[in-house]
């Protein structure tokens, strides 16, 4: 049987591709795939990497079909962007700046008593470097999907009214919104709490990736490493 196999972030340098079709044997695992992978390029990129099949997370023990589509996912680093006035929010992944004022201001609402905004903006340095610009991508179909659950999650955990989470893709300048995340509840303690566990938690699950490049080069940003139960990599990771 076939698959198709995507790769994003620092997986697609490795591959020296964005896809690949893959031969397997029927009744073959999520396992079995990544293995066979390193051992055709032996690399320790492999090592901490989740997978998903057909845009959904999968484990190691998932049996492959014909025909699926494969993510191998890094760690990771998510219309119109402005057009925000639905009563409990929205999840967008756009290439528009992303203008947080108007977008805060549509997500108010009488009742609330507290809206908390979380607006990621790309520095000028990191880690002593200076930065140029930053390149984001992302699986977009699965980013979008998980994006709208972890939204509807927030508003459940935490019984908060709003929420509006939007993610910039492509280039972004120093300056620039790179993931906004708005918040409207009619208590304070909620809205906090929401806020930073979307935050924390699109850090860590969601497939999106960040290229920073810098004056003296360019790179990959490390991410976050996936929760276990999502990591999948090969029973050995070998040097390159």
């Amino acid at each position: 049987m076939q698959v198709r196999v995507l790769c994003f972030g620092i997986l697609k340098d490795w591959l020296g591709a964005e896809a690949d079709t893959v031969e397997l044997p029927h009744g073959a695992t999520v396992a079995a795939l990544v293995q066979q992978l390193a051992a055709r390029r032996p690399s320790t990129v492999l090592k901490g990497i989740a997978v998903s099949v057909n845009s959904e997370y999968a484990t190691a023990e998932q049996v492959l079909r014909d025909g699926d589509e494969v993510g191998l996912l890094p760690p990771v680093s998510g219309g119109s962007a402005n057009e925000f006035a639905e009563q409990q929010g929205s999840t967008l992944l756009t290439r528009e700046p992303i203008n947080a004022d108007a977008i805060v201001a549509a997500a108010k609402r009488g009742e609330d008593g507290a809206v908390v905004i979380f607006d990621g903006i790309v520095r000028n340095n990191s880690h002593g470097r200076l930065t140029l610009h930053l390149d984001y991508e992302a699986y977009e179909e699965m980013a979008e999907k998980q994006m709208r659950e972890l939204a509807s999650a927030a508003r459940m955990r935490f019984a908060v009214r709003h929420v509006t989470m939007i993610h910039r893709l492509g280039r972004l300048q120093v300056g620039e919104t790179s993931v906004l995340i708005v918040v409207a509840a009619a208590h304070r303690g909620p809205a906090f709490e929401a806020c930073r566990w979307l935050i924390d938690t699109i850090k860590k699950t969601v497939p999106i990736w960040k290229k920073e490049t810098f004056a003296d080069g360019a790179v990959w940003a490390d991410g976050e490493p996936f929760p276990a139960d999502l990591a999948v990599e090969p029973e050995a990771a070998h040097e390159a």
